[in-house]
């Protein structure tokens, strides 16, 4: 049995989609709670595949958040050893810190259904299905691409919304794992963000009605095939 540990900042943030393909797979995904659990370091190591989820802190919010100057070390040990990582929203921009990338807030806001613009590379990579399929945007920080990765995807506000290192390790500054029937848990739990942002929840449960579905398929396709090749 192959093993997946997900590293969780918010309950409602979950690995969604992804648990199924792994289930499916004969791979068994627990889960540790940032800030709650500690973090094993070994086991966080040696675990198949480790899922770096989301969140709405900043990776440069130490002094507020300490657990994720542990979290990013692990990070950066798991990348020197090459071993399997996604990383999502919060976690791709971890990801890029943990190889020494800035990250800081963006222009803009991204929030809701939109669609990315796939490079050459990402048109060639796992990420294909999205190159007519909006994506869930929830972020505020941006990164600068890694040292040693490729850029797969972009927006005019985010200018590396995707990236990879190899065939092992993809960050992902979008939502393409969320079933859009939990939505309404984010909506409850990000109220405050969406009040600031002047963003109606109505809007996105239009959007989600209006291509959620079609997001959730591409993104079952995107993150099978990236599995495929990462955990081969």
């Amino acid at each position: 049995m192959t093993t997946c540990v997900a590293i969780r900042h918010l309950v409602f943030e979950d690995a969604g989609l992804i648990e199924g393909l792994l289930a499916a797979r004969g791979v068994r995904l627990s889960y540790v709670d940032a800030g709650i659990d500690p973090f094993d370091a070994a086991a966080l190591l040696e675990t198949d595949l480790l899922v770096v989820l989301g969140g709405p802190i900043g990776v440069y919010e130490t002094g507020a958040y300490p657990f994720l100057t542990g979290e990013i070390d692990i990070l950066r040990r798991r990348l020197a050893a090459r071993k399997p990582m996604l990383g999502i929203c919060l976690g791709a921009q971890l990801i890029a810190a943990a190889l020494g990338a800035r990250v800081a807030p963006g222009p803009a806001k991204e929030i809701g259904y939109a669609p990315i613009e796939l490079t050459t590379e990402g048109r060639q990579s796992a990420l294909a299905p999205f190159a007519d399929v909006d994506v869930l945007h929830w972020h505020g920080d941006n990164l600068d691409l890694p040292p040693g990765a490729t850029r797969l995807a972009s927006t005019k506000a985010c200018p590396n919304q995707a990236f990879a290192i190899g065939p092992r390790v993809l960050g992902l500054q979008f939502h393409i794992e969320t079933d859009p029937h939990s939505l309404e848990r984010w909506l409850i739990g990000h109220a405050c963000e969406l009040a600031q942002a002047k963003i109606s929840p109505s809007l996105l449960r239009e959007q989600a009605a209006r291509t959620g579905q079609a997001t959730a398929a591409a993104g079952r396709r995107a993150l099978d095939g990236w599995l495929a090749g990462a955990m081969s």
